[in-house]
């Protein structure tokens, strides 16, 4: 089995935060990519539930740990302790295949 992991969030902020929200993770989508176990980031939106969607490809576990460690990250996640308007819905997958 691949020590490569998907992960895919479902992050819903309150509607006066959306705009906020999505902004935050656009700043950051390109230091992310340049990460060296990066293989994958994107941010998708559901305006009609007001619901944001990310997708990641990470090389291992550790890459997607280094990318919760940095500044940028970090950032994101203290801004999103005040704009969330539920729990992100985060799931964890390996390939398969």
């Amino acid at each position: 089995m691949s020590s490569q992991l998907t992960v895919i969030a479902r992050i819903r902020p309150h509607a006066d935060h959306f705009d906020a929200a999505r902004a935050a993770i656009c700043n950051i989508i390109e230091r992310t990519r340049a990460e060296p176990g990066c293989i994958e980031f994107r941010l998708s939106e559901n305006t009609d539930t007001g619901s944001l969607h990310l997708y990641e490809e990470w090389r291992d576990e550790a890459a997607l740990e280094t990318h919760h460690a940095q500044s940028y990250t970090q950032d994101v996640f203290e801004a999103y302790r005040q704009w969330l308007a539920e729990e992100p819905e985060i799931l964890h997958l390996r390939p398969v295949r």
